[in-house]
C-alpha cells in the first residue's frame, strides 16, 4: 500500500499551466480523465522528489556527525591558527 503524500479529499479548482497544445491533444486521445492523470503524474513527481531531499537531509546529518566527531576527537584544523 503506498504512503499518501497528499490530502486526496481536498478541494479541487483550476489552475493555468502553459502547455504544448499537441501535447495535450495527444494525451487527451489517450486518457478519459487528464485531469486525473497529471494529478496522478503530479503525485509520483512530488513523491520522488520528497524522497531524493531526504536522502540529501540524511547523508548531510550523517556527514556533519561524522564531521563533528572527528572534531571531537582531534579537535579543529582552526585550533592551531585562533588568536583567541
Amino acid at each position: 500500500m503506498a504512503i499518501a503524500i497528499y490530502d486526496a479529499s481536498a478541494p479541487k479548482r483550476p489552475f493555468n499551466l502553459s502547455l504544448n497544445v499537441d501535447l495535450v491533444a495527444q494525451a487527451r486521445e489517450l486518457t478519459s480523465n487528464l485531469s486525473a492523470q497529471v494529478e496522478s503524474l503530479l503525485a509520483d513527481f512530488v513523491a520522488q522528489r520528497k524522497g531524493v531531499l531526504e536522502q540529501n537531509k540524511r547523508e548531510l546529518e550523517q556527514a556533519a556527525g561524522g564531521w563533528n566527531t572527528f572534531v571531537r576527537e582531534h579537535g579543529s584544523f582552526a585550533d592551531e591558527f585562533s588568536t583567541l
